[in-house]
Order: C-alpha cells, then sequence, then structure tokens
C-alpha cells in the first residue's frame, strides 16, 4: 500500500513543467514559527502585541480549534509537511530521519514542484535532526537559504542565540548544562536542545539590537529579497519562512521587551496536576532547565512526580520573555506582508501562518510541550487566499489538513490517501464543519513498577482525540495504530470536560456520571483505529 501511494504522489512530479509558465496560478507564502501556541491578538489574547499576525488573520481564516498530530517540532513537522500521521511517518522523536522510515515520501513543496513552482525556504521548516542535511535538499527548487555570519547587525550570535558581550567572551561553556538538577547526566533527546545539543547559556536575552542581530530577522530579510527575485519570473512560487521564536531561549531586541510590563503577565491559573491523573501524563521540563537562571528558582518533587513548582517571579520573568519573542516574529512577518503588498502581488499569494505545537507555560506545573494535553496540542493556524472571504472558523482541523487545503487552494489535484482533510470548504463557509475530532499523540514509559516481561520496555503511546466539548485520551501499551487494535493493551484513560472544567483539572475517564460520554469516545477513537489499519 505504501508503494501504491508513494506511486501515486510521485506521478505528479512527472508533470513539473507543465504549469511552468503560468502566472495564473498563485503563489504561496508558507511561514512556520517555532513553539507559538495561539497566543496572538486574532484568538482573543488582549495582552499580546501582535499587529501583523492580527492583520493577516482579517486577510483569511483563523482556525480557532486546530490542533497538532505531536506535540513536539520533529514529528509535527514531518507530518504536516508531507499530510501523514506520525504513525505513518514513523517520526516520533528528534533523530528518526524521515526518508530512512519512508525514503519516497512526498512533501508538500515537492508536491508544489510538480505543479510547476519554484519552491525555495529559509530559516526553520522540517526540524534539522529528522531529514537529510537539515533541510531536506529534494523538497526545494532553489537550494535552501542559511545565514551568513556576515548578515547579522552585530555578528554572529554565539551558540546561533546570543549577542551578549559577556557571552561572546566566555563562548558559553556548556559543563553544567549537560547535567539535570538530580545530577545525572540528561539521555532523554527531547529535553534537550531543538538543533540537538544541551543548553548554552541562560534561557533569554534582552538587548537593545536592530532585529537583524538574531536569526529570525535575517531570515525575514532574506525572505524579503528572494521573494522580491521570485516575483520576476515567470513561475509561481512557494516560499517557506521559518522563524524559531519564541522557542527557547526567548531572545529579542529590547524594544520588544518593551511593549510589556512585568507585572502584568498573567501566570497560570491552573498549576497543579490534574485529580485522577497519573503524572507519566506530564513533562519534567527539562528543555527549560537546560538554560542557565531557572532550575535554581524551583522546588523539586522528590517522589520524582514531574513537580517544578517554579517561584512565580522567575514565572513572571519567563512570560515577560515569551511575549517579547512572539512580538519580536509578529514584526517578521510584518516585512513578508510588506513585502508582497509593495510588489502588487499580495491579492495573487496563498498566505498560511502556522505554529508547530502549543506550548505549557506554566499550566500543569508545566513548560514546554511534550504532552498531550490542550496548552501543547493546540496550534494557531491562519491561511488566506485570493478570492476567499476573511473569517473564524471553529471547526475541528489538524495540521494533516494543510496539505490538501493548499493543494485545492492552488488549483491542483489533492494526492490520495492524504490524512487530512481539505479546509476550502471551512474557508468558504465558516459555519461548516470539517470533522468531528482532532488527533494527537505522545511516547510515555510505564511507571518502572508496571513493567513486565512480557511488556517489552514498558512503552505507552497515548492517543489523545479532542472534539468539541472532550478530551478523551487512551494510553496504549506497546502500541500503533498501524496495528490490530486490542482492548487489552489499553493501560489507562483520561477523560476531560472542558464546558465543566476547562483547565483539565479533573480526569473523569472512571467516573461513573461520564461512562455514557467515555463508552462513546472509546467507541469512536476504536473506529479511527480500525480506519487507520485497514488504511
Amino acid at each position: 500500500m505504501k508503494k501504491l501511494i508513494a506511486a501515486s504522489l510521485l506521478g505528479l512530479l512527472s508533470f513539473s513543467t507543465l504549469f511552468a509558465q503560468d502566472k495564473t496560478k498563485p503563489n504561496v507564502l508558507f511561514i512556520a514559527v517555532d513553539d507559538l501556541k495561539p497566543l496572538l491578538g486574532c484568538y482573543g489574547n488582549t495582552l499580546v502585541k501582535t499587529p501583523n499576525i492580527d492583520r493577516l488573520a482579517k486577510m483569511g481564516t483563523v482556525f480557532l480549534n486546530n490542533y497538532c498530530q505531536q506535540a513536539v517540532c520533529g514529528p509535527t513537522r514531518a507530518s504536516l509537511l508531507t499530510g501523514m500521521r506520525p504513525d505513518y511517518t514513523k517520526i516520533r522523536d528528534l533523530k528518526t530521519k524521515m526518508r530512512d522510515m519512508n525514503p519516497d515520501i512526498v512533501t508538500l513543496p515537492q508536491y508544489f514542484m510538480s505543479q510547476g513552482y519554484t519552491t525555495s525556504g529559509v530559516g526553520k521548516i522540517f526540524h534539522p535532526s529528522c531529514v537529510d542535511k537539515k533541510v531536506d535538499p529534494q523538497s526545494w527548487s532553489v537550494p535552501f537559504f542559511f545565514a551568513k555570519d556576515s548578515d547579522y547587525a552585530n555578528g554572529a550570535p554565539v551558540k546561533k542565540h546570543y549577542q551578549s558581550p559577556e557571552l561572546k567572551a566566555l563562548q558559553v561553556t556548556e559543563d553544567a548544562a549537560n547535567n539535570d538538577v538530580k545530577g545525572k547526566k540528561k539521555s532523554n533527546k527531547e529535553d534537550l536542545d531543538e538543533d540537538g545539543g544541551s543548553a548554552r547559556g541562560p534561557a533569554f536575552e534582552c538587548l537593545d539590537l536592530p532585529d537583524n542581530a538574531y536569526e529570525d530577522g535575517v531570515s525575514a530579510l532574506i525572505a524579503e529579497k528572494q521573494i522580491m527575485k521570485l516575483s520576476k519570473e515567470n513561475k509561481p512560487f512557494f516560499m517557506a519562512v521559518g522563524f524559531h521564536k519564541p522557542h527557547l531561549p526567548f531572545v529579542s531586541p529590547k524594544k520588544y521587551w518593551d511593549l510589556y510590563n512585568r507585572e502584568d503577565m498573567p501566570v497560570a491559573e491552573f498549576q497543579d496536576h490534574a485529580l485522577n491523573s497519573q503524572a507519566f501524563s506530564y513533562q519534567y521540563p527539562g528543555e527549560l532547565t537546560n538554560y542557565t537562571g531557572v532550575k535554581e528558582f524551583a522546588k523539586f518533587d522528590k517522589n520524582d512526580n514531574n513537580e517544578f513548582k517554579l517561584a512565580i517571579d522567575k514565572q513572571k520573568e519567563l512570560l515577560h520573555a515569551y511575549y517579547a519573542a512572539v512580538s519580536y516574529t509578529d514584526a517578521q512577518v510584518g516585512i513578508l506582508l510588506n513585502t508582497l503588498e509593495k510588489l502588487g502581488t499580495l491579492k495573487n499569494t496563498i498566505i498560511v501562518l502556522w505554529g508547530d505545537h502549543g506550548w505549557h507555560l506554566g499550566d500543569h506545573d508545566m513548560w514546554g510541550k511534550h504532552t498531550n494535553y490542550e496548552q501543547a496540542t493546540k496550534a494557531p493556524l491562519i491561511i488566506a487566499a485570493p478570492g476567499l472571504k476573511p473569517g473564524q472558523s471553529k471547526s475541528m482541523t489538524e495540521f494533516v489538513d494543510i496539505f490538501p487545503t493548499l493543494c485545492e487552494l492552488s488549483g491542483g489535484k489533492v494526492p490520495a490517501n492524504l490524512d487530512g482533510k481539505s479546509l476550502v470548504p471551512v474557508m468558504k463557509n465558516n459555519k461548516v464543519s470539517v470533522k468531528e475530532f482532532a488527533m494527537s499523540q505522545y511516547p510515555r514509559k510505564m511507571p518502572k513498577g508496571d513493567i513486565k516481561k512480557e511488556e517489552g520496555k514498558g512503552k505507552l503511546m497515548g492517543y489523545s482525540m479532542r472534539t468539541e466539548q472532550y478530551r478523551y485520551t487512551v494510553w496504549m501499551k506497546n502500541f500503533t495504530s498501524d496495528q490490530p487494535y486490542s482492548a487489552d493493551k489499553v493501560y489507562t484513560l483520561e477523560l476531560y470536560d472542558y464546558t465543566n472544567d476547562p483547565l483539565e483539572k479533573v480526569n473523569v475517564a472512571y467516573d461513573k456520571n461520564y461512562a455514557s460520554v467515555a463508552a462513546n469516545l472509546d467507541k469512536k477513537m476504536i473506529d479511527y483505529f480500525k480506519s487507520k489499519v485497514s488504511k
């Protein structure tokens, strides 16, 4: 079946010159933002300053209930960029390479090449450790752009992040960062920096520097120049621009910090684990504590329950840094929109902006992603397209829906067997719903005491179904959805009712008052598993 799917998709590539001179086809600006949760004005946040993304929202459709397939960079990006879920791509971590698992899988930019587009990219699009040469070279008809040291206004940042003179002088030693707070050497790659190494320095930086002192400011200027060049050619273009912030470390120029008052920063209302939940569902913030100036402000649980308990003042400081980083990236989005407008191509360009997953900003005592909870799985998605009116949609949507949506919007044929659905019907009529639920997943390990020999290494995969009102998560033992479902592989369940419990305070999976709800959702989950195997 995989070979048939690959052959079908690759067959599209044979038509790469069919539309080579077709300037009537819309261009595509594809904007990826790392670790951006729906903390935006267009999603109802009244504190954050995001005028440029809000401007884009007024041009297109804001998908208010959009979810990623796995809340960590490598898997979610591989899934989004292929239109296939993690159990098909086999990318469920930050080290497996996409084409080692699926050599002939067709990516979204490859598809657009097959439709006569020039495909070009800069910044973080794929996760670098999950593809060949950090960018998947066959996805780009123009060699992928990388920032040069000379592109930076203040010289290249130390370890890609910092402009601090003190850090430049020290070159940021990494000795202490290679060990966690308990003195154990880190082995969980998810806790490491997204580039695959351990921490380089502080969790944030605030200096009075121009935007292009940091990588995202440089990427925006490279993209601006490339868009201007591509607009003069005879082919439509697919321009992918990946911004790193607000990913850790939260570095941004001082002017973005000055947009906010530290005392106004809203700490999470609920900072405990949910009643009736298990500790393994949560994530110790190893990624955050790799950076200096954080863990000395936390109180760690001696029973290893993944509890962190960060001091409120430090929480506000990190929130301030995150908000500033969001506004910094928003300014770079403005450069791209202004470039299209000046060129007169804004109205003939499909623009999609997405954050690859959400981020816990202290809720449930967590800082980071790596979970199946709402704040990690819910992610922003905005799509603007020529001829379609702006609006907001409450339909459940997923990142696997982006691939078929862009195919249809550009006038191309949607490849068969993609896991997502086109969102064009929603964009034409915001009251339409294209699906009943969204699916996310995340791997864990059983508590040591529960691991039995016949259960191998005690691997768990949590499959989380988000409907309009509920989140139903089934933790499965040594199982992935490409295998036949068996009830004896169910380890435990979680169920949250967002109407009565929007902050996920109580797991009601085993509450007799929710028995019929759980049974109904369980049937939907089993049907979902069966559909994956039959496919």
